[in-house]
């Protein structure tokens, strides 16, 4: 089931240039693709598993493919160049992912996914290194990398954004609500409102907290009905008119971008850079059911164990 922008892509009208031109716009200035002719850094392995991946991988006559090549694909809606932020979203530091962090940057540069947080499970190092990553491939000019945490509360999860530090699991609702805010981050409350999600944030600690949240995620991709993100919609309308953002709730590759907000191009440094994007964007995406999601998971998981995205 999609849910797209009601705004069709439009093409460049007579007079207006093509999509790789660097015309001002109220977005920004919009980026030309990647120069083929530009030497660019290849990163190293993240990790010993891939390491021992890419040997193996070369033992049985599959060399894994290294990022190069990167399509960047830009888009214009009425002459300004808009992109998609994702805001939840898993990688290989989570327990249950195996998404390489080497693997993103072409994704996200191939759906116009320009702004993506990394939340991982109750581990911080993925958002710091997806960034480093990120520069070393002379990319942070396009995209835009949020250091997160899907934090499990005592009460279930919260995300907290723009962190400084690894927030430890198990802390009260409110505790973990405070050690978001001491290191200047955003609080989101994601899949909130789903019975059928096991870690939603319990009602009661919602009510609590409620005026501490700054993002309510009002799409996400995995849950197991899409009326819940309708709930989640108008939670957030009755309670102060908060932001609202979509997640994938990404654990393969492929799942990233998913669920999106497309607001004009701009990029994401601070809090306020993000909550302004997000109060002019709209909130779209594909929701999945979750039987088909994890099934498609594995699937991915499986077929994705000697190969690399381009």
């Amino acid at each position: 089931m999609s849910f797209e922008p009601r705004d069709p892509t439009t093409p460049p009208t007579p007079g207006q240039p093509p999509a790789e031109s660097s015309r001002e716009s109220p977005a920004g200035t919009p980026l030309p693709p990647p120069n083929p002719a530009h030497k660019r850094q290849t990163p190293l392995p993240v990790s010993v598993v891939h390491q021992v991946q890419d040997a193996v991988g070369k033992l049985l006559g599959r060399p894994p493919h290294t990022i190069r090549g990167l399509q960047n694909n830009i888009v214009w809606r009425e002459g300004v160049q808009v992109m998609r932020m994702d805001l939840h979203c898993h990688t290989e530091v989570s327990h249950d992912c195996r998404t390489a962090l080497r693997d993103i940057p072409g994704w996200l540069l191939r759906t116009n996914t320009r702004v993506m947080a990394v939340t991982d499970h109750d581990q911080f190092r993925g958002g710091p290194e997806l960034q480093q990553l990120v520069r070393d491939l002379g990319l942070d000019d396009r995209l835009s990398i949020i250091c997160g945490e899907e934090i499990t509360t005592s009460e279930g999860e919260l995300i907290g954004l723009f962190l400084q530090d690894r927030i430890p699991p198990k802390l009260t609702p409110e505790e973990t609500v405070r050690e978001i805010k001491a290191q200047g981050g955003l609080v989101l409350l994601q899949h909130g409102f789903d019975p059928l999600k096991r870690y939603r944030l319990r009602p009661e600690a919602t009510e609590r907290i409620k005026d501490d949240i700054d993002i309510v995620e009002t799409f996400n991709s995995r849950l197991s009905r899409h009326h819940w993100n309708r709930e989640a919609a108008r939670w957030g309308e009755v309670h102060g008119h908060l932001p609202q953002s979509a997640g994938s709730d990404a654990h393969t590759l492929r799942d990233i971008g998913e669920a999106w907000v497309e607001t004009p191009f701009r990029l994401i440094h601070t809090p306020d850079d993000l909550l302004a994007a997000l109060r002019i964007g709209q909130v779209a995406g594909h929701w999945t059911h979750p039987v088909y999601a994890y099934g498609r998971k594995q699937w991915r998981t499986f077929n994705g164990q000697f190969r690399r995205e381009e």
